[in-house]
């Protein structure tokens, strides 16, 4: 494992989007000795899927699993990640917005989500900021992240064996650390660190992976 690189990995199905991503990963400051690297994964069949792909491919200790319509606008992010993951052994993954519980499996139902993000309204062409909850340590472990972005210093399998689709990944990914021994923690943001220009989500096959999420994580959820 190379402890001094950075691997941002993608699935791709909108190039547009994803030039635009790669703008701003390439515009990040990237600390002394240190090397970032690429991986878009075209193609895949499922979220997990590609995922695993991309995390084999690379030999990064630090790994940045993000939408092809994630914009990281904080350019200190390298700094910031590998600041918080040194000071922190055991905090396996960040990401910029979870919450403490998931009910049925919907985390953005529980009472405590932490992080904000700034959001496109679908059809609108306008910004907002989807604030929730202040981080006042240096992050608030969560039970789940959001999957617009997933940060991580150690490499566990994506569960594609049982999410064939591109929902509920994230909190699955986040219960598969959580059961693994590590902390998964939104950070404190002193400038909001992402721009997610999200369009109308493909639902298909959403319920039935909600229902494999409950059941297979019944302790969790």
């Amino acid at each position: 494992m190379n402890k001094k690189k950075i691997c941002f990995i993608s699935c791709v199905n909108n190039l547009k989007q994803y030039k635009t991503a790669l703008q701003y990963i390439n515009s990040l400051l990237v600390p002394d000795g240190y090397e970032i690297e690429t991986i878009s994964i075209k193609q895949a069949s499922s979220m997990t899927s590609g995922y695993n792909q991309g995390m084999k491919k690379s030999d990064a200790k630090y790994k940045v699993y993000l939408h092809q319509d994630t914009y990281i606008l904080n350019r200190n992010f390298i700094f910031d990640i590998i600041s918080i993951f040194e000071k922190y052994p055991k905090l396996g993954m960040l990401g910029v917005v979870g919450a403490i519980t998931t009910p049925n499996g919907l985390w953005w139902k529980s009472p405590k989500v932490y992080g904000s993000v700034y959001h496109t309204f679908d059809g609108e062409g306008k910004i907002g900021l989807l604030s929730h909850l202040d981080v006042k340590g240096d992050y608030e472990k969560v039970r789940a992240i959001d999957g617009l972005i997933m940060i991580t210093q150690y490499d566990l399998e994506w569960r594609e064996d049982l999410f064939k689709g591109w929902h509920f990944y994230d909190v699955s990914q986040s219960l598969e650390f959580e059961k693994a021994g590590y902390d998964i923690g939104v950070p404190k943001q002193i400038s909001h660190w992402c721009l997610h220009d999200t369009r109308k989500p493909n639902m298909y096959g959403y319920e039935e992976n909600r229902r494999i999420l409950v059941c297979h994580y019944k302790e969790y959820v």
